[in-house]
């Protein structure tokens, strides 16, 4: 994920919408929160205060940022009679590196 934006969204003409904020919006993960608060600041940059992808923005642009800071959590936690994953063991690091197959 870049912050370079799609060449059509920076046409002189191009008529920025609601749908090219959802297009941003569908990548986020705490790991790119960042990247596209940016670019959607840069993308509604010129929009008036009432307009609707300038709306839609401004609410994301916050849940972006709490997203970058705090992450997010999935799933419901363990559920009965499932078992834990056993960490991965430092020390088997090279034995697992020497198992990969070599093309």
């Amino acid at each position: 994920m870049a912050e370079a934006e799609q060449p059509r969204r920076l046409r002189p003409d191009h008529q920025v919408s609601v749908e090219d904020v959802r297009q941003l919006m569908g990548a986020s993960t705490p790991h790119f929160a960042l990247h596209i608060r940016n670019r959607m600041r840069k993308l509604i940059r010129g929009l008036p205060a009432e307009h609707p992808a300038r709306v839609l923005a401004e609410q994301e642009i916050v849940r972006l940022d709490a997203l970058a800071m705090t992450g997010e959590a999935r799933g419901e936690g363990p559920q009965p009679g499932q078992r834990s994953l056993p960490s991965v063991d430092p020390a088997a690091a090279p034995l697992l590196e020497d198992a990969t197959p070599h093309h």
